[in-house]
Order: structure tokens, then C-alpha cells, then sequence
């Protein structure tokens, strides 16, 4: 096959996701080539594609890779772990240098330097670019968060400046940083969705346990959110939900759906590495738990008919309405200023030189935490490119300041009503925390040299000291 032949771009993993991406690349002028081991996946991308001049697949490799120009821009849409490695190795003795592969998946960040370096050494390129927006998104237009060796992204550019999401007129895609900085800025993004989803799941329980609403009334609230400083993909498909029918029986669909949540490990990856670099992200952190405590679905059941819980107290509907407003607007801001603290910080440890603003921006569509909020996310790391947290930025001092006194109110009303609110809890506590000039952890630090002679700093003098406790 002549090289003005070949095709522009190659995809191995052709499931929902890939099969969704390639058609997305092809629609937008680039011819594409896939690769699975399925071939009834290979046939249904050729027949959804309906011209395999412009876009194809094969279930060898040997075929796939033949078919692509050179330098060969090749994306892996498969599951994270082992899979990738062997993909990877398969790949290896029909590439030529300079070739590049692409790690579209949820990739645990040092995999990715791991694997950088093991294909520079073959002299081959590799980089990873989290994708955000589910298949729709794949399909429609994500957003894609590249790192790793720019001139390699350079080639890639502009399949990938064409096939992302467009938020007035400019592409949901920018170069975030070298090695691996692409997976962890999707890493973070997934911390923060496990956040907003957990806020938001609980603010539809306080308004259905407290306020009575039902779903026509679900769906009317957090439709008329989406409408104003709430707006935000989240928000918009939880009120899509409380309309949908069960096609399998009466009622709405979400009331049948069990209360069990599993999780793919980013949100817990998140929260891990948060610990590593010493970053506070409780909202990310509990929500990871909840869905741990979720699973214990039987263990609840059973501690439910052991205690007694309180009735709620009388609430004028509109009244929490109003406040479950608030409330999700704050503790959304939290999230964010959670996960953009552990960016700054992660981006000084590992050399990834992120800016805050760029990731804000390419984040506003296409992806499942894109919301109204990242406009002003966005000014304020434009303002300021060395602002550690978002709290510290005038332009969310007012929202914050406008909002916290409800918050507490209505953390205050859950908590003796007896419903879980721990990611509502945990975003308060994380505020108050944080603007706190004295915190009571000067009396740990005594306990600590007490038991076990660990020193103390202090504050009328410098240096480390040491006491003989009771002596």
C-alpha cells in the first residue's frame, strides 16, 4: 500500500468507546484504521462506518499496522493494567521509529512513565491523553487532556484539535505537560467527578427524605439548577434520570436501581496520592468511601432495624429547595478547589509545569465534570497562574462568603435528621479548616513528644524542641 494511501490514524480496542472514537475521526476528515482480537467488533465498525476508504479495521495486526502512514499515530482505547502492556508488545515488532502510541485510557500515572521511557529506548514515542465524556462524548466530541513528548503530540494535534469538544469554537484539547502529566490530569478529573457525583446524589436524598419532592418535582428542581450557576453535565442528567420510565415495570426507573456503586479505582487513586503529596482532598476522600459503604448493602440492612433514626423536622419545601441550591454550589466549588490544589502541587513534585487555567479551559466541554464554574475556574488561574487554591482567589471569596451560612444551616438540619450527608460535611469542614489561622493540632504535637519524643516547633521562638513531659 502506497504511503498516500495509507490511513491517518489507528485505534486498537474497538468497544463502545473506540468504535464511537474512530468514527469521530473519521467523520472529521481523517482516514482511520482499527484493530481487535473481536470480529464481530471489526465488522460492526466497518459496517457503522459504511466506507472503508475511510475508515477500516482488521482483527491482525500485522494487516493494522501496515495499513497506518508514517510516523504511525496509534490509540489505545483498552482497559487499564496488564492489557495495556500487551497491546503495547504486540505492537512493538511491526512499528518503525518514531512511531507513536497513544494511551487513551485510565492509566495509573507511573505506568505511563514506565512505559515512556521502555518505548524511547526503542526509539519509538509514547504518551497518554485521558478522554473524558463517556461514548457519547467519545462519539460526539471529548475532552482530551495529552502529556508526554511534545513534538510526538505535535503530529497528533490535529486529529485531536478535530475530533474534541468545541466550547465556543475552540477545541477541548491542549499539550498539559511532559511525561505523564496527560493520565494524572484525568486521574484528578475523575477524583473530582467522584465528588460532585457523591454531592449531588446527596442532595437528591435530603430533598426526597426531608422535602417529600418526588421525581416530577426531582426533575423539576435540578432542571431549573441546570439553568443557572449550577449548569453543569452532572446536574443536567440527574434530571434527565427522574424522568426516565422503568422499561422493565412501572414507576421511574431510578427508584428500582440498587444502591450499590462500584467504582474503577481512579477516584481511590486520586485520593491516594493526594495522602503522598501531603494535599487535603476529604470531599474526594469520602466520596470514595461512600461507595465502599454502599457495597455493604446487606450490613445495612441489618443495622437499620438495629437503631433508631430521627424523623426530620418540619421544612418549608422551598426553603430547602433554596438551600440544597446553595449548598451544592459551595460544596461543588470545594471539589473543584480539592482537585486543582492537587494539581498544583503534583505538577511542582513531578516537573509537569500544568497550567491551572489551560486544563479549566479545555475542561468546560465534553467532559462529565464540565459546568458553568470552570468560566470562573478558569479567570482565576488566568489571573493568577501561581494560585495554590481556588479559595484564595477573589473572584470565589464572595461565592463562597455568599453561601457558607446556609451550608450550615442545612448540615446542621441533615445531621439531626439523620441523613447522611458526609460529602456536604466534609466540604464545610474542609472550608472551615483551611480558613483557619489556629487549628488544635498544637496539642497533638504535644502528645506526639510525649509518647514518643517527636519535637515541637513554636511560636514565640525558632528551632526544634523536646520536652521531658512530667519530669
Amino acid at each position: 500500500m502506497e504511503q498516500q494511501n495509507r490511513y491517518d490514524f489507528g485505534l486498537v480496542g474497538l468497544g463502545v468507546m473506540g468504535r464511537n472514537f474512530i468514527l469521530n475521526v473519521a467523520d472529521n476528515g481523517f482516514k482511520a484504521f482499527g484493530y481487535d482480537l473481536d470480529e464481530e467488533k471489526v465488522a460492526a465498525l466497518k459496517k457503522e462506518g459504511g466506507d472503508t476508504e475511510k475508515v477500516n479495521a482488521a482483527t491482525d495486526i500485522a494487516t493494522f499496522v501496515a495499513a497506518l502512514a508514517t510516523p504511525r499515530k496509534i490509540m489505545l482505547l483498552v482497559p487499564a493494567g496488564k492489557v495495556v502492556d500487551i497491546v503495547i508488545d504486540n505492537l512493538i515488532p511491526h512499528l518503525s521509529k518514531d512511531d507513536i502510541i497513544i494511551d487513551g485510557g485510565n492509566s495509573f500515572f507511573t505506568d505511563t512513565d514506565r512505559r515512556e521511557a521502555y518505548l524511547k529506548e526503542k526509539g519509538l514515542h509514547f504518551f497518554g491523553a485521558g478522554v473524558s465524556g463517556g461514548a457519547k462524548g467519545a462519539r460526539k466530541g471529548p475532552s482530551i487532556m495529552p502529556g508526554g513528548s511534545k513534538s510526538a503530540y505535535a503530529e497528533v494535534q490535529p486529529v485531536f484539535e478535530a475530533v474534541a469538544a468545541k466550547f465556543k469554537g475552540e477545541p477541548c484539547v491542549a499539550y498539559l505537560g511532559p511525561k505523564s502529566a496527560g493520565n494524572y490530569v484525568k486521574m484528578v478529573h475523575n477524583g473530582i467527578e467522584y465528588g460532585m457525583m457523591q454531592l449531588t446524589s446527596e442532595i437528591y436524598d435530603l430533598l426526597r427524605k426531608a422535602g417529600k419532592l418526588d421525581n416530577d418535582e426531582l426533575h423539576e428542581v435540578y432542571n431549573t439548577w441546570n439553568q443557572g450557576r449550577l449548569q453543569s453535565f452532572l446536574v443536567e442528567i440527574t434530571a434527565e434520570i427522574f424522568k426516565q420510565d422503568d422499561d422493565k415495570g412501572n414507576g421511574r426507573l431510578v427508584d428500582k436501581i440498587l444502591d450499590k456503586a462500584k467504582q474503577k479505582g481512579t477516584g481511590k487513586w486520586t485520593s491516594q496520592n493526594a495522602m503522598d503529596l501531603g494535599i487535603p482532598v476529604p470531599t474526594i476522600d469520602i466520596a470514595v468511601s461512600m461507595r465502599e459503604i454502599s457495597a455493604l448493602k446487606e450490613e445495612r440492612v441489618l443495622a437499620d432495624k438495629l437503631y433508631d433514626r430521627p424523623t426530620p423536622a418540619a421544612i418549608d419545601k422551598n426553603e430547602l429547595i433554596n438551600k440544597a441550591e446553595e449548598a451544592l454550589f459551595f460544596s461543588f466549588i470545594m471539589a473543584y478547589a480539592q482537585g486543582l490544589h492537587q494539581l498544583a502541587d503534583a505538577s511542582n513534585e513531578y516537573g509537569y509545569d500544568l497550567d491551572l487555567g489551560v486544563i479549566a479551559k479545555i475542561w468546560r466541554a465534553g467532559c462529565i465534570i464540565r459546568a458553568g464554574l470552570l468560566e470562573d475556574i478558569m479567570e482565576a488561574y488566568n489571573r493568577d497562574r501561581k494560585l495554590g487554591n481556588l479559595l484564595a482567589s477573589p473572584i470565589f471569596v464572595e461565592k463562597v462568603q455568599a453561601t457558607v451560612s446556609r451550608v450550615r444551616a442545612l448540615v446542621s438540619y441533615a445531621a439531626q435528621s439523620g441523613i447522611p450527608m458526609p460529602g456536604l460535611s466534609n466540604a464545610l469542614t474542609y472550608f472551615d479548616a483551611y480558613t483557619s489561622s489556629h487549628l488544635p493540632l498544637n496539642l497533638i504535637q504535644a502528645q506526639r513528644d510525649h509518647f514518643g519524643s517527636h519535637t515541637y516547633e513554636r511560636v514565640d521562638m525558632e528551632g526544634i524542641f523536646h520536652t521531658e513531659w512530667g519530669a
